[in-house]
């Protein structure tokens, strides 16, 4: 894998900020869109632009037909056994607050047990509160080591016969830590739990195959992904697809409709009321036709690589206190870090002086932070159009921002 080859694909890496060639190293957040997505975007507004599902005039049949095919590309993606177990949604986000409230408040109820650790994203926290308000069900978690990671034996300790529910990111968008999926699917359906799995930082960086892990829900986002931002994905097993209620109502997610009842359609386009986010599945598609393109597993050696030097350049800056797994341990492509004395807000903003772009904050992690006994952090996170010049760029302005606040602060 070139990434200095992939970078000419970026319009927007290139340009200048500040007066200084950009680095981004904010992808964690969101990615950068290659011209063959912005090229589909603008080919399916310019040519094709038409409803789905609905007309039968020759726009809506080709909306239509890009529509499914892209369906089909995701399911592909994530070896998915059809098409028809790939929701297309707006996000991560929403892809787990529907199975919170399509499945989750449905069939829990008081004494049942949803199982997280201490390092979710809210998206993956505050669903799961929401339930067990509801249902009067009870939050567990599973607890962590020094570095972030989890023990399979804390696992098989905190999941029990009352649990029904297990929710946990693949990969920890602020340490980095790689959870082992497919062991605590195995340990939550010994328990007769069902595995949400939330897949924002894996799906686009690894490759992810649903099947092998066995798990029963994955949600992620498209434009963590190359694609369009307002387009996620939650894939389901077939069966609890079915079981699951829709959360939004109308449009042609309707089956039969009388004055006083309805029903609905099958999964997955049960799920997809109103008009659908057309332009931003089809513009997945295309992302899902690059990343394969450039093959999942060469990215993830790239992310993997990357994650090691930035551990190795930052590690050796006195004064940057570094968190997660350390050097030598599998990881995802990020590194979160402090400057000791200095808000991170204020690292982010020399950095953006100098035309690097980071993430600074909470992360939508406030339970992590506490854990980790901070207020905020900066993070810098990779993908396939990051080098390691990149991070010798962000090395070097770390150093220059600590000795502007060693010096300021005397």
């Amino acid at each position: 894998m070139n990434a200095e080859e992939i970078r000419k694909d970026f319009p927007i890496l290139q340009q200048e900020v500040n007066g200084h060639p950009l680095v981004y190293l904010d992808s964690a957040a969101t990615s950068q869109k290659p011209r063959p997505v912005i090229e589909t975007l603008r080919r399916y507004y310019e040519l094709d632009n038409a409803n789905v599902h609905r007309g039968v005039h020759t726009l809506g049949s080709r909306a239509t037909e890009a529509y499914e095919l892209a369906r089909e590309k995701v399911a592909r993606f994530i070896h998915a056994p059809s098409p028809e177990q790939v929701v297309f949604t707006r996000g991560t986000t929403e892809s787990l607050n529907m199975v919170a409230y399509g499945y989750a408040r449905l069939k829990l109820k008081e004494g049942d047990e949803i199982v997280l650790t201490p390092a979710e994203h809210h998206s993956n926290l505050i669903p799961w509160q929401q339930v067990a308000r509801f249902t009067g069900a009870k939050l567990k978690y599973i607890p962590l080591q020094p570095d972030g990671t989890i023990r399979l034996e804390d696992v098989r300790a905190t999941i029990g016969p009352n649990t029904r529910l297990v929710a946990i990111a693949q990969v920890s968008n602020v340490l980095g830590t790689i959870h082992p999926i497919r062991e605590i699917a195995a340990i939550a359906h010994a328990n007769g739990a069902v595995l949400v799995v939330d897949g924002a930082q894996s799906v686009p960086h690894m490759p992810v195959d649903v099947q092998d892990l066995d798990c029963d829900f994955l949600a992620f986002s498209g434009h963590k992904m190359c694609g369009p931002t307002g387009i996620g994905v939650l894939y389901g097993k077939r069966k609890l697809l079915e079981e699951m209620e829709p959360t939004y109502f109308g449009g042609e997610m309707i089956d039969v409709v009388e004055l006083y009842q309805a029903t609905w359609k099958e999964p997955p386009w049960k799920f997809e009321g109103g008009t659908p986010i057309i332009a931003g599945a089809i513009g997945l598609g295309a992302a899902v036709d690059y990343l394969t393109a450039i093959g999942m597993e060469e990215i993830r050696a790239h992310d993997r690589q990357l994650a090691e030097y930035a551990l190795e350049k930052l590690s050796a800056i006195p004064d940057i206190e570094v968190y997660g797994p350390r050097q030598g341990t599998d990881r995802g492509g990020l590194v979160t870090f402090n400057l000791k004395g200095v808000h991170p807000h204020d690292v982010s903003t020399v950095l953006d002086a100098e035309g690097i772009a980071i993430r600074a904050g909470h992360h939508c992690a406030q339970p992590l932070m506490r854990w980790l006994n901070v207020a905020a952090t900066a993070r810098a996170s990779f993908y396939l159009y990051n080098t390691e010049a990149d991070i010798d760029r962000l090395a070097s302005a770390l150093q220059t921002a600590k000795e502007f606040f060693q010096h300021a602060i005397g």
